[in-house]
């Protein structure tokens, strides 16, 4: 039987990039599939690589996620249209069981009136006047780290990273200061991470909810442990005072137009969402940051002479974020190369268009953030980690004109993350708390990303710690 959305699958836009008035029926042809599973093998084996061979096809790309029609899109004008018209004629995508299983029905899985309901319960607690009020414990965390390391001392730094973003997500969101918090909900964490990735990638995303498979039994396992610890600190957050300055208990006491507080179980879902958000987008962000600067000397060279000016006498806080530039640019840049988020989709509605064409309803359209953060189109030597892309000249023109949507790590439009400022605020005052005194020497060659929830590398990040000389000098 062919569906609406199958009868126009057959096409092309120009090799220019443009995204003129092509008709539906002119998109490009994807590579074939298999009978039944469509292109989800090559999808599953690879989806970086997947993505990119379809960046390289054309802006509009029809592809099969097993047996049903989707288009890839890789302009960021259409990219933009994608994420801004989310709500309106392209809506949020169920996200699979997986994912549903360890966020519940938090404000990235909702849709319609209750996501507008809950994102204005959320919002208020990721603001710049509240990420200011935790920027003092995530360089408080920070400089604890580099007060453990030592000269010569060898390090996982994927475990250092994790442990570290999993105390500052501890302590900001649930105001808890016990290892034994970050360490269950952290170890629980990573197993729902690494059990989403191979749903997501694999056989398990065609298979209805209701079919056991090892690996949702495994997801659900960490959840039930993630779900104690979150009632066992809610519990003690409503057995105390209410003032505390943790995200819990902001949410905690929010209420909606109508007066009324969050659910306990809306409770649960948006804490664990905020702690996804928190943590292990961060640590992900800087495992590739430290791999970048280990390899690329002149950038670190320039980093840490921009903290010696910034910060000659004193450990990192809110106030010099602004003034951190090129450290700013650093995560930027390794966001880019290494975006933690990298994939997004939508599903047309009725009358749902991009790039002027009516994109037939119930069509699933994919992007991808690793295959625009490296389209030639967009960016000079995209494979090369150059953080002066970012930087301004003394007029504000930027080094290098990037078009809006082609840098999309948090997403856009209406549903971009609520956590971004979090993130870039704890990722930057992090490496400058740690690199103005280290430097950290990756051993391996060559670190591949593992497609998960985020993207992980793919082995240990062994790396020896050296002590800076004008660090051991301020100390």
């Amino acid at each position: 039987m062919t569906t609406q959305a199958d009868a126009g699958f057959t096409g092309s836009a120009d090799s220019t990039g443009s995204t003129g008035s092509v008709g539906f029926a002119d998109f490009v042809e994807g590579p074939r599939g298999v009978p039944l599973l469509g292109n989800l093998p090559a999808f599953g084996k690879d989806p970086l690589a997947f993505f990119e061979l379809l960046r390289d096809r054309g802006d509009f790309v029809r592809w099969r996620f097993g047996p049903r029609p989707a288009l890839f899109v890789a302009h960021p004008d259409n990219i933009g249209e994608l994420l801004t018209e989310v709500e309106s004629t392209f809506d949020q995508p169920d996200l699979g069981i997986a994912i549903r299983t360890l966020l519940g029905n938090g404000v990235v899985v909702a849709k319609g009136r209750d996501w507008r309901r809950k994102r204005s319960l959320v919002q208020p607690s990721v603001r710049p006047k509240q990420v200011r009020s935790y920027a003092a414990t995530m360089a408080e965390c920070a400089v604890a780290l580099a007060d453990s390391w030592s000269d010569g001392q060898r390090i996982d730094i994927k475990k250092e990273m994790a442990a570290l973003t999993q105390l500052i997500a501890v302590r900001t969101i649930f105001g808890a200061d016990t290892a034994a918090d970050a360490e269950a909900i952290g170890r629980a964490m990573d197993v729902a991470q690494q059990e989403i990735g191979a749903e997501l990638s694999g056989i398990g995303a065609l298979l209805p909810d209701w079919v056991p498979t090892p690996g949702r039994a495994r997801i659900k396992r960490a959840t039930a442990v993630i779900d104690a610890e979150v009632a066992r600190v809610v519990s003690r957050h409503r057995d105390g005072e209410e003032d505390r300055p943790d995200l819990l208990s902001r949410l905690l006491t929010a209420r909606d137009e109508t007066g009324a507080h969050l659910s306990d179980r809306e409770i649960r879902d948006e804490t664990v969402t905020l702690y996804v958000g928190g943590h292990e987008t961060t640590s992900s962000t800087l495992v590739w940051a430290w791999y970048l600067l280990s390899r690329n000397e002149a950038v670190r060279r320039t980093l840490t002479e921009e903290l010696d000016r910034v910060l000659p006498d004193h450990e990192p806080g809110y106030d010099d974020y602004a003034s951190l530039v090129y450290t700013q640019a650093v995560v930027k840049e390794t966001l880019r190369l290494y975006p933690t988020i990298w994939l997004l989709t939508g599903i047309a509605k009725e009358g749902a268009t991009l790039g002027g064409t009516p994109i037939p309803a119930g069509t699933r359209v994919w992007s991808s953030q690793w295959s625009t953060h490296r389209d030639p189109r967009w960016y000079a030597d995209p494979e090369t980690f150059r953080p002066e892309r970012w930087l301004t000249d003394e007029e504000g023109r930027p080094a290098e004109e990037i078009p809006e949507y082609a840098w999309y790590p948090f997403g856009g439009g209406p549903r971009v993350c609520l956590g971004t400022r979090f993130a870039l605020v704890e990722a930057v005052l992090v490496l400058a708390a740690l690199a103005r005194r280290y430097d950290l020497d990756v051993t391996a060659p060559e670190i591949r990303p593992v497609p998960s929830l985020t993207l992980q590398p793919d082995r240990e990040v062994l790396a020896t710690i050296r002590t800076r000389s004008r660090g051991r000098e301020r100390e």
